[in-house]
């Protein structure tokens, strides 16, 4: 729930930093807007290089697996609790640095650095909640993401609908979510209506399967907003975010905790 939470939060806080593609007109006159085969082929180079790499992907279900099927270290991290908030204060401080300051975004080495920092301590985090959680619903609510991010970036491709012109629904399902989150948070602990947490995480796994075909159409380069290519660590760090949090509300959807 907590995380469900932060990424509402999250979400929400980095709207500002979409931008328009641009292309340099005649000197002394406006700016002409891209052609459709420029835009297009840059979003095509684009989504090619900010997409999640193999590695970011593999850590992640490294650590999951570790911390999953390893029972020494599943006991050590749960009974060691200091070392998730240490890894939630890395995730924080270069989640931040990244979305917020562009000079180290875009700077090499160190945007690859500080983009390699945030997928560790991220993957610690999501690996140390799958471990609450049994083997099967684990690996069922992998299966059940891994098939709708397939489908969902298919469906962004071919669609001729502008999920990019939709900010202003994203923004208003991220501030309705947010403030639910909060609201829950004080409610459930004392036992109100504890079914709406289920509700809660469906319409959370909901947002982000949006939030994953707006950044996906975001680097297709043919709709009405666009991100620029030089940006591809921004764009990878959304895109990956969107699937860590699709599984983390399938997870507090699906998932069964474990019996000791």
């Amino acid at each position: 729930m907590t995380q469900g939470k932060l990424s509402v939060a999250n979400k929400a806080a980095e709207a500002g930093e979409k931008q328009y593609g641009t292309s340099s007109g005649e000197a002394g006159g406006p700016p002409a807007p891209p052609s459709y085969e420029e835009a297009t082929g840059a979003g095509e180079k684009g989504l090619s290089g900010a997409y999640p790499s193999d590695g970011e992907m593999l850590t992640e279900f490294s650590w999951m697996a570790l911390f999953t099927f390893c029972e020494p270290v599943k006991n050590y991290i749960q009974s060691n609790p200091g070392w998730y908030w240490a890894s939630y204060a890395v995730f924080f401080v270069t989640y931040i640095t990244l979305v917020c300051c562009p000079g180290p975004r875009r700077q090499f080495p160190w945007n690859l650095i500080l983009l390699a920092v945030f997928t560790l301590s991220l993957s610690y985090m999501t690996g140390m909640l799958s471990s609450y959680y049994n083997t099967k619903s684990v690996v069922m609510c992998l299966g059940i993401t891994a098939m709708v991010c397939l489908t969902v970036t298919l469906v962004s491709f071919q669609t001729k609908f502008d999920v990019t012109s939709c900010q202003g629904v994203l923004f208003t399902f991220c501030m309705v979510m947010m403030v639910s989150g909060l609201v829950l948070a004080i409610a459930l602990p004392y036992g109100y209506v504890p079914w709406v947490h289920g509700v809660y995480g469906a319409l959370g796994a909901l947002l982000f399967t949006m939030f994953l075909a707006f950044d996906t159409q975001l680097l297709m380069g043919n709709k009405r907003y666009t991100i620029s290519p030089e940006e591809y660590v921004f764009a990878t760090l959304n895109i990956y975010l969107d699937i860590i949090y699709i599984f983390s509300f399938f997870l507090s959807l699906f998932g069964t905790e474990r019996t000791n």
